[in-house]
């Protein structure tokens, strides 16, 4: 994840960069970065590679299971900065 934090301090719209770095910290078990890193995709540029990063949201809260603490949290979130 190293290289994707400099790329990120580099440039914090480098939404790729920040994709593969959810990616990296979900499969670590970091629910929740994961899903902050999306969360700050979705804030800055929701039509991002196709709503990329809720769709992938959407794919982890159905892996971590809906009752799951990380899922519960993110969701919040990810329904303030959609209906707010």
């Amino acid at each position: 994840p190293a290289e994707f934090e400099r790329r990120l301090a580099a440039n914090p719209a480098d939404h790729q960069a920040r994709f593969d770095l959810a990616m990296i910290q979900n499969a670590r078990g970091d629910r929740n970065a994961a899903a902050d890193n999306l969360l700050s995709i979705v804030k800055a540029d929701r039509s991002w590679n196709d709503d990329g990063a809720r769709a992938q949201l959407l794919k982890l809260f159905e892996a971590w299971g809906m009752t799951d603490e990380a899922t519960l949290a993110a969701r919040r979130k990810l329904s303030s900065l959609l209906f707010s």
